[in-house]
C-alpha cells in the first residue's frame, strides 16, 4: 500500500485558504451562527375531542331521579339529587338621573330695623257658618251582631225538621187521594183488562166506520196516529190527547171526534173497579186508503 505524496502546490493552496479565512473574520467581521426555531404562540381556545368507537349502551335505569330528553349517567358533582336550574339574568343597573341644579332663589329684601312702638292687631270673631246635621242624617249605631248559642241552633233545627215532616205528610196524603190508575194497550194479557179493551175497541171501530170523515175520503188522506184515552169507572171520558200525530190535522180531529161519539162506554167490571179508578187506554189507530178505521 502506497501513500500519496503531498506536493508544494497543495500546501500553498491550503495556506492561502486559511489566510483568507482569518482575514475575512478579522476585517469583515463575518461570523457564523445557528438560528434557533421560534416558538408559536399557543391558541386562544383548545377543544378536546374524544372519539369512542362502538360505544356500549347501558340499560336505562328502572327508577330515574328526574325526567330529561336523554338518559344521562355518571354526570354531576352534587352529593344530593338536585334538579338543575338556570339562573335568571341579573337586571342591568338603572342609570340614575343626573341631579338637576336648583333654581336660583330671588334675593331677599333688606331687613328693616324694628321700632320700639308695638303694633296693634285688631281681630274680630266671625260667626260660624257650619250647621249641625239634622237628627235624621245622624249616623245610627249599628245593631249588635246576633249571638248564636247551642240551644238556639237546636231549636231552629227542630223547627226545620217539623216543617219538613209536615210538608212530607201533606204530599203523602195528597198522593194517597189521587185516583189509582192503570195503563193498558194492545199488549195487555190480563183477561179482565184484555176483554174490556177488546169490547171498547170494537165499539170505537164500528162508530168510526159509520162516521168516517167525508173530506178525508174526498182528499184521499190516510195515516196512523197514537191516541190516549182516559176512562172513569162509570165509562165516561176523563181526557183525550194525541201522543203521535198522523201528519194530518183532519185525521187527528176525526179520531178524537169518533171516540167522543162512541161514549159513554161500559162501566168497569167489579174486579177492575176494586183495583183502579182511572183506566188509560193507548192504541194506534189507522185511517186506511179503503176508507176504513182500524185499531192495532
Amino acid at each position: 500500500m502506497t501513500r500519496a505524496a503531498i506536493s508544494s502546490a497543495d500546501r500553498l493552496g491550503l495556506t492561502l485558504f486559511i489566510a483568507a479565512t482569518l482575514h475575512a473574520v478579522t476585517i469583515l467581521g463575518v461570523t457564523f451562527s445557528l438560528e434557533k426555531p421560534q416558538k408559536q404562540a399557543p391558541p386562544e381556545r383548545t377543544i378536546e375531542i374524544m372519539v369512542i368507537q362502538n360505544p356500549k349502551k347501558s340499560p336505562p335505569p328502572q327508577q330515574a331521579d328526574f325526567l330529561a330528553q336523554r338518559s344521562q349517567q355518571g354526570g354531576g358533582e352534587e352529593s344530593e339529587r338536585v334538579r338543575t336550574t338556570t339562573q335568571p339574568p341579573q337586571p342591568a343597573p338603572r342609570a340614575q338621573p343626573a341631579p338637576q341644579p336648583s333654581p336660583p332663589q330671588p334675593p331677599q329684601p333688606p331687613r328693616q330695623p324694628e321700632t320700639s312702638t308695638p303694633k296693634r292687631v285688631l281681630t274680630q270673631q266671625r260667626p260660624s257658618t257650619k250647621q249641625a246635621p239634622p237628627p235624621e242624617k245622624r249616623r245610627e249605631k249599628a245593631p249588635p251582631a246576633p249571638q248564636f248559642t247551642l240551644e238556639g241552633l237546636m231549636t231552629s233545627a227542630n223547627q226545620e225538621i217539623e216543617r219538613l215532616s209536615a210538608e212530607l205528610d201533606q204530599k203523602t196524603r195528597a198522593y194517597a187521594k189521587r185516583p189509582k190508575r192503570k195503563t193498558i194497550s194492545a199488549s195487555t194479557q190480563e183477561y179482565k183488562y184484555a176483554s174490556y179493551l177488546d169490547a171498547w175497541r170494537r165499539k170505537v171501530e164500528h162508530i168510526g166506520n159509520l162516521n168516517y170523515p167525508d173530506e178525508a175520503k174526498r182528499r184521499r188522506l190516510y195515516g196512523n196516529l197514537l191516541l190516549h184515552v182516559a176512562l172513569n169507572t162509570d165509562g165516561t171520558i176523563r181526557e183525550i190527547n194525541i201522543k203521535r200525530s198522523s201528519g194530518h190535522k183532519l185525521l187527528d180531529d176525526a179520531a178524537i171526534r169518533i171516540v167522543r161519539l162512541a161514549a159513554p162506554y161500559a162501566p168497569f167490571p167489579t174486579e177492575i173497579r176494586e183495583e183502579v179508578q182511572v183506566l188509560d187506554i193507548i192504541r194506534t189507530w189507522q185511517f186506511k186508503s179503503n176508507n176504513q178505521l182500524f185499531s192495532q
